[in-house]
């Protein structure tokens, strides 16, 4: 494991910590001295699980790439969520159709972002010359089946399943959220790694 593959760990967990915060917010949480520590919890906890995934990688080494790869998918996860909760506690909407309209611009900014980060630091699959969104049409197609599972799964669990009917709007909606987002780091992983980023290399 490099130096600079510590500091992108600790600088992938502050944002992670920042975009968190809306959500935290959702949830109820209002101590300002949580909300503020939040991005130096997330730093060192994400620095610990690549840290880990490096030691693991010792003995199988896809454990480095699967490391980096959850690294980056809290990020997108806190991301996605942060701008749901962002957009929920300015609109009102938990629920219905609509919540699936309200979970898009997050999931947007969360597919940025998880590209840049796989093909620069998960994958490593740029190659002299390249341009960087070259593999994005691949990425964009993948990922849009994954947009397609997220905001149904959400819908779904958020509108139609009773045994959520008890809980707090904005916990339902969060653990729908959760649910969704476990589904679809799993196809994502499989559809970047064997079909977007067939060329990447592995330190």
């Amino acid at each position: 494991m490099k130096k600079t593959d510590y500091a992108i760990a600790f600088l992938i967990g502050f944002f992670t910590g920042i975009a968190a915060v809306p959500t935290a917010v959702a949830l109820g949480a209002r101590d300002p001295v949580i909300l503020l520590a939040l991005p130096w919890i997330g730093g060192i906890a994400i620095l610990f699980g690549v840290w880990l995934g490096a030691l693991l990688a010792r003995r199988l080494p896809f454990f480095w790439q699967l490391g980096k790869f959850g690294a980056v998918g809290i990020l997108n996860t806190a991301i996605d969520f942060g701008v749901l909760n962002l957009l929920s506690l300015a609109s009102g909407i938990t629920a219905g159709l609509v919540v699936g309209g309200v979970n898009l611009p997050g999931f947007a900014a969360a597919v940025v972002n998880s590209y840049l980060w796989n093909k620069l630091w998960v994958f490593q699959n740029r190659q002299a010359g390249e341009r960087l969104f070259a593999d994005f049409p691949k990425f964009f197609g993948v990922t849009l089946v994954g947009v397609a599972i997220n905001s149904g799964l959400i819908i779904l669990l958020t509108t139609y399943v009773p045994i959520f009917g008890g809980m707090a709007p904005s916990a339902r909606l969060n653990i729908a959220k959760a649910v969704a987002t476990i589904v679809t780091l799993i196809w994502n992983f499989v559809g970047y790694k064997f079909f977007v980023f067939v060329a990447g290399k592995r330190d």
